[in-house]
């Protein structure tokens, strides 16, 4: 939590680090409470990662390489932010934000307890960190200090929530670490009684990525050129019409892609026309809390928390039907009443979500009984026809 307290806006930003958003896990999906089995294979799993680590981080220190910030997107409203970066080892000459292939990504060192400074608009953060993200244990007052400098935990996480007041907007947060250039990044600063929200699947969705197909979803994240990659037909128009008829609604890109792929993604919405927006990644890095969170996990619990963080808000869920987008949607319109004015479903081509070895089947999810109005679509196009009328009629009497 972050200690309320008002300041002139010259003042320093006060942060505290936050149980980290990629390592919350509920009580049940602990891996205490997991069948001996599981719990033994991912142990040994978690242990075969610690030694990777421990070995690369070893070699690239013999290499001579050293921290540097992978700034990701921020988020907040107008009295606090939510700061996410990840500090990692590279060469003299390595780059954040660089487009490079999936496969390059996989093999980043993270740089563990890395003094990163930063600042949003000029303005520096002090931060107030307690103990350690990874550890059951409660916060021990002892260990609490203020700062100028954060300092990222065991996987090279920075996961800040900082008290301020800005004016809605795109803001700039500047990330410096010892021995490199400040790297920036962009903070979309909403209003909390912005009126309209737009949660977007990225996967399949917007993006070509075939992920019901293992085989084909791999080669499209690991191995081919990140600028080849295809728009889902007319997903951009759909999104921009979406945004003509309400201004002011933020996008949220919520994806169970990995932070690594995180700047090949945010260019991909860029180049190819979409709203501007944060994006929502997860952690594939094995934890002792929480191994890997499943991907309807990591959307249940991201959309609760801007569910959370936007009171006022209510929002568009827009997915497709290859993974489990359908019931993941559905179980956030029960869990959040009145809180979801529409659902729109990208429907996969067979082609898309055969099983090439089970002739006849497919990966695809049907939609399960909602009170709220689903529509669907194979294309942008198709979505249009009969999503964007339904929104203009609801926004009719705002106007």
């Amino acid at each position: 939590m972050v200690e309320g307290m008002d300041m002139p806006d010259s003042s320093p930003i006060r942060a505290r680090k936050t149980a980290s958003s990629f390592d919350t896990v509920s009580p049940r999906m602990r891996l205490e409470r997991q069948p001996l089995p599981i719990r033994l294979a991912r142990r040994v799993l978690i242990h075969s990662f610690n030694i990777w680590t421990h070995f690369s981080t070893a070699l690239t220190r013999q290499l001579d390489w050293f921290p540097r910030v992978e700034p990701y997107v921020g988020y907040g409203t107008d009295s606090y932010s939510r700061l996410i970066c990840r500090t990692m080892l590279a060469p003299q000459r390595g780059r954040s934000g660089a487009v490079v292939r999936g496969i390059r990504t996989v093999f980043t060192v993270p740089a563990p307890h890395a003094r990163v400074k930063i600042s949003i608009d000029g303005t520096p953060l002090r931060t107030v960190q307690i103990g350690e993200s990874e550890q059951h244990d409660k916060p021990d007052a002892s260990r609490e200090r203020s700062s100028k400098y954060a300092w990222s935990d065991t996987r090279g996480y920075l996961d800040l929530l900082a008290q301020h007041h800005l004016q809605p907007g795109i803001h700039s947060v500047s990330y410096k670490i010892p021995g490199r250039e400040p790297v920036k990044s962009a903070l979309y600063t909403i209003a909390r009684t912005a009126g309209i929200g737009v949660v977007s699947d990225v996967d399949d969705t917007i993006m070509v990525t075939q992920v019901p197909t293992i085989w084909k979803a791999a080669y499209n994240m690991l191995l081919l050129n990140p600028r080849k990659r295809m728009s889902v037909p007319g997903m951009s128009v759909l999104y921009s019409k979406i945004g003509d008829i309400f201004p002011d609604a933020p996008f949220f890109y919520l994806s169970t892609s990995p932070w690594n792929v995180e700047s090949s993604i945010r260019h991909f919405i860029s180049y190819h026309g979409f709203p501007s927006g944060p994006l929502l990644l997860r952690d594939l890095d094995p934890r002792p809390k929480s191994f890997i969170p499943s991907g309807v996990q990591h959307k249940l619990e991201f959309i609760g928390q801007l569910m959370a963080d936007f009171p006022q808000m209510r929002f568009i869920l827009i997915g497709d039907d290859g993974q489990k987008d359908p019931t993941t949607y559905a179980t956030i319109a029960r869990r959040y009443p009145g809180r979801i004015i529409a659902i729109g479903m990208r429907q996969l081509s067979p082609k898309e979500s055969a099983l090439p070895s089970l002739a006849g089947m497919t990966t695809t999810q049907p939609m399960p009984e909602t009170d709220i109005p689903v529509f669907y679509g194979t294309t942008g196009s198709n979505l249009m026809k009969t999503l964007i009328p339904y929104l203009e009629r609801y926004h009719g009497p705002e106007r």
